[in-house]
């Protein structure tokens, strides 16, 4: 299988290609971000933006929260840097570490910001995980639907047309470049977020195991009302160059966050995705289909920040991605999945080349905190089997 010449982005990544020399699109990204982007330009531009929307409602915007790194470092800078008043809206996927919430106890105290909170039926979540993971190999469609979709809904419902996201999407992949001002709309949703599955196509999928209202979290609002509020939704990222490392220091400078070790990667990024103690399953799931871990998400990140040589990447892949992680054995049980039937599953969605193999899996390390994690046992008696269309094995 062949990887970037630069980093070590394999050519099964999502949304990738590949130039002449071998060098990856992300890269490429990565250089024009560098040095094409006038980012103090960039600056006036979001203050001019900021300043229209400034003391204009109950609100100044909308941020989308999720208690990991970035969303940290976006209320920071949204409260602390630009002044705004901001509502925070967290949309809980029900897979929060414990830490995530004792995080976000002190981040909201500490900035003083109005928080609302929606956690969707556990039963539906249930179903629209199971569906999504037979049919795209992912089992994050309520996730990923949710946090945009729902968030879109509240701006409506709080009429704060200006909706503040976090970086842009040419900082890993390829759906967007740099040298476009990136909005997060309907278009970027159905093109990267929505894994091609709308909930009217969830609906009909589901058979009406799940009612049609009850699905109303995952559905992207109408065109016509966001144009009715006049909604800007930018990301942070398309104004001020991004940099993780740099953002982790801050937060945790400033605010006292925390990290947490994650599963299949190396301790030292203890800031990477702590806020699903399910993001070990997705690497693994990751890996099944495309070779590739969040280890080596990580590794390119570094090299293409040169704070890291390839070869130093190469060896912490070879360490820690491709890992059972420990926490499978819960998933399963949410699922009500044997392990073999999990395996074949996420294999159908083999990405060509690569070939994974089940054979040669080592286990991974447990979490010092798996205790903690919500361990609820709920009977499933309609259960759907395994087959897509609801079919029984």
């Amino acid at each position: 299988m062949l990887s970037c010449s630069k980093c070590l982005l394999p050519e099964t990544a999502e949304a990738t290609s590949f130039d002449e020399a071998g060098s990856c699109s992300v890269c490429a990204q990565i250089e024009v971000r560098d040095t094409q982007i006038n980012w103090d330009e960039r600056y006036k531009q979001l203050m001019e933006l900021v300043g229209q929307y400034r003391d204009k409602g109950l609100y100044d915007c909308i941020l989308p929260y999720s208690g990991g790194k970035d969303s940290v470092f976006q209320l920071w800078y949204v409260v602390r840097k630009l002044g705004l008043k901001p509502l925070v809206v967290r949309f809980d996927h029900w897979f929060y570490r414990p830490l995530v919430e004792e995080n976000n106890t002190s981040v909201f105290k500490q900035l003083g910001v109005d928080v609302l909170n929606f956690t969707p039926n556990w039963h539906v979540v249930r179903e629209l995980m199971l569906e999504s993971l037979k049919r795209r190999g992912d089992f994050c469609w309520h996730c990923h639907t949710g946090i945009y979709a729902h968030t879109m809904q509240i701006a409506i419902r709080y009429e704060t047309p200006l909706l503040i996201w976090g970086e842009s999407l040419a900082e890993y992949q390829s759906f967007y470049s740099y040298d476009e001002m990136e909005e997060v709309d309907e278009k970027r949703f159905n093109r990267a977020m929505n894994l091609g599955i709308t909930a009217d196509d969830m609906y009909e999928f589901l058979g009406g195991r799940v009612a049609k209202r009850d699905l109303y979290p995952f559905v992207y609002p109408p065109r016509k009302e966001l144009m009715r509020i006049k909604c800007r939704s930018v990301c942070l990222g398309s104004y001020i160059k991004w940099d993780t490392k740099k953002h982790v220091e801050i937060i945790k400078s400033e605010l006292g966050w925390k990290g947490q070790e994650v599963e299949g990667i190396p301790p030292e990024y203890d800031y990477e995705k702590i806020e699903c103690f399910f993001q070990g399953v997705r690497d693994y799931l990751k890996y099944i289909k495309r070779g590739m871990g969040r280890t080596n998400h990580l590794a390119n990140i570094d090299i293409r920040n040169k704070r890291m040589t390839r070869e130093q990447g190469e060896a912490l892949v070879r360490e820690f991605d491709g890992k059972r992680p420990p926490s499978l054995d819960l998933f399963l049980d949410y699922l009500q999945l044997s392990e073999e039937q999990f395996l074949g599953i996420a294999i159908k969605h083999e990405v060509s080349p690569w070939q994974f193999s089940p054979n040669t899996v080592e286990p991974g390390r447990r979490m010092p905190d798996m205790y903690k994690w919500n361990n609820t046992h709920v009977p499933w008696p309609n259960h759907p089997g395994v087959e897509i269309g609801g079919g029984k094995e």
